[in-house]
């Protein structure tokens, strides 16, 4: 997977794609895979980063949707959680089957939410991770060392699952690229071509690096820029009405003695409704999310002081060692694409479930959704693009495709086991050069050997591509990021024949992006 040799392909094309996709995220490389995997021939255009967007940072679960049970949307937590089952079997290497807690405060809730959770792991039937459990008070304070105590009567536990989004994300695009898919970053969509009926047939854009312009054809184009869809919906039609109503949702990162456990802590009902989860997350005590509607998404949207502060509130409500705000190593936002509905405007009650569009002039948009569905909602998409371009109808084999990294045990690399079975081919990087072994930083896992690995296979092109998406060093503690962008900006430096003022512009743009996830 090599951007020059990507750019290469879209240069010496003469023939029409199949499909042209425009965005990187899990929606639009989801869709990548599923039509190369069928033998179509794709390329997919990002305007930025694979996974610069919303698919960096979800709250990292493979999950069922234990809101939408409480809702009554009992299709769509079923259709999940048969995703989350076919997605643990597909990439082993990223996938955790992760316990939860819901703390009880008297009897009638512990009837009422085991009654529930019980019911969750009927509905994942084959798919299902283990049978959810009523604690007493005694097992729920052994099994969350940090809960408070006074008024508690005991916890649920139920199982759902546990990843990491953008690694996954770039196994997916690694597995477009091996079905052939032609992939690009930085390439952003500066308008869309029509033929005489008025159909769209293509895309122009261009090298966000060298402002190298290109326009390709297609039988099809498929918007699936999240958030961003309208903005693409306007390019073919300018008078488009937005069907985005975005919502942002923050979560904050501390030290692993905030939560020193293996189980995870779920509050269904926040003050303001909200569920809150409390995650193990690669050594750090991962807490989200916030609901909060705002005007326009944003490619790095801020935290807002109040999300913040609920956060941290509804921490002191719960746990006895509760987290303040010098204690945060990292913040993140993500902005969800929400489907508008006339009838509210709360985003609580605006769909989570996918929706495909196609306007008067054969875009086809498809958005909402979440992380755990991406591989149906691609499904969706295809078969009905097909349909709409007349192309010959192919089954979808994604069900029981492997994604890249998986299948082979690679636990015995440690923290390279992340990587599947790219983590021998990073071992033999540091055998070949054992100064790769070197560790980052102290309070990080990562070592020089993956930045390499970064730049030569996996399209990193910024210091910010490395420590946001292929490690996940900014998430995780954003000071630390800061004190390594140096040495990465280095290491990338001489992999990909830069001078030091690239170095130093690369530093000095880093430092100004993590501000975004240093809270103030």
């Amino acid at each position: 997977m090599i951007r020059a040799e990507m750019l290469n392909r879209v240069r010496e094309r003469e023939k029409v794609w199949d499909f042209i996709i425009i965005g990187g995220g899990a929606t639009g490389v989801g869709c990548a895979v599923d039509a190369a995997a069928r033998g179509f021939e794709v390329l997919l255009l990002e305007q930025d980063d694979f996974g610069k967007g919303t698919s960096s940072r979800s709250t990292k679960l493979v999950h069922g949707g234990v809101r939408y049970l409480a809702q009554g949307n009992l299709a769509l937590v079923r259709e999940a959680l048969k995703e989350r089952g076919i997605l643990k079997k597909n990439a082993p290497h990223l996938f955790k089957i992760q316990s939860f807690i819901v703390p009880c405060n008297s009897f009638r809730q512990k009837f009422f939410y085991g009654a529930g959770l019980k019911f969750y792991n009927l509905l994942s039937a084959k798919y299902g991770f283990g049978k959810s459990l009523i604690l007493s008070k005694k097992e729920t304070l052994q099994k969350l060392p940090n809960l408070k105590s006074k008024n508690l009567r005991g916890g649920v536990l139920y199982y759902d699952g546990q990843f990491d989004d953008t690694r996954l994300l770039i196994d997916l695009v690694k597995t477009a690229a091996e079905q052939t898919a032609t992939v690009l970053n930085y390439a952003p969509v500066s308008a869309l071509t029509k033929n005489s009926r008025n159909n769209i047939d293509g895309v122009k854009f261009h090298d966000a690096e060298t402002g190298e312009e290109f326009t390709a054809q297609a039988k099809i184009v498929i918007n699936a820029t999240g958030a961003f869809c309208d903005a693409v919906r306007r390019m073919s039609n300018e008078n488009a009405a937005q069907i985005i109503a975005p919502s942002q949702g923050i979560h904050l990162v501390f030290d692993r003695k905030f939560l020193p456990s293996e189980n995870a802590l779920m509050i269904p009902k926040t003050s303001d409704g909200r569920v809150l989860f409390a995650i193990p997350w690669h050594g750090k005590t991962l807490v989200g999310t916030t609901d909060t509607p705002i005007e326009k998404a944003e490619l790095e949207p801020k935290a807002f002081d109040q999300e913040i502060e609920f956060i941290l509130q509804t921490a002191r409500i719960y746990l006895e060692n509760a987290p303040q705000r010098k204690d945060i190593t990292s913040v993140f936002v993500g902005v969800r694409p929400l489907v508008k509905s006339a009838k509210t405007t709360d985003t609580a009650a605006l769909s989570r479930d996918h929706t495909i569009e196609f306007d008067s002039s054969n875009l086809l948009t498809v958005t909402g959704g979440k992380w755990t569905t991406y591989r149906r909602m691609a499904e969706d998409a295809i078969n009905q693009a097909i349909e709409k371009a007349g192309l010959p109808v192919k089954n979808c084999p994604t069900e029981d495709l492997k994604i890249h990294g998986g299948g082979e045990n690679s636990e015995r690399f440690g923290d390279l086991a992340i990587y599947g079975t790219d983590a021998e081919k990073i071992q033999q990087l540091i055998e070949e050069n054992p100064r790769l072994a070197e560790k980052l930083h102290e309070d990080l896992p990562y070592c020089a050997a993956e930045i390499v690995w970064a730049i030569r296979f996996e399209m990193a092109h910024t210091v910010e591509d490395v420590l946001a998406r292929r490690t996940r060093a900014l998430f995780l503690d954003a000071r630390a990021a800061v004190q390594i962008a140096p040495r990465v900006a280095e290491i990338m430096a001489r992999e990909m024949g830069k001078d030091n003022a690239w170095i130093n512009a690369q530093i000095e743009k880093f430092n100004e992006t993590a501000k975004n996830y240093l809270p103030l």
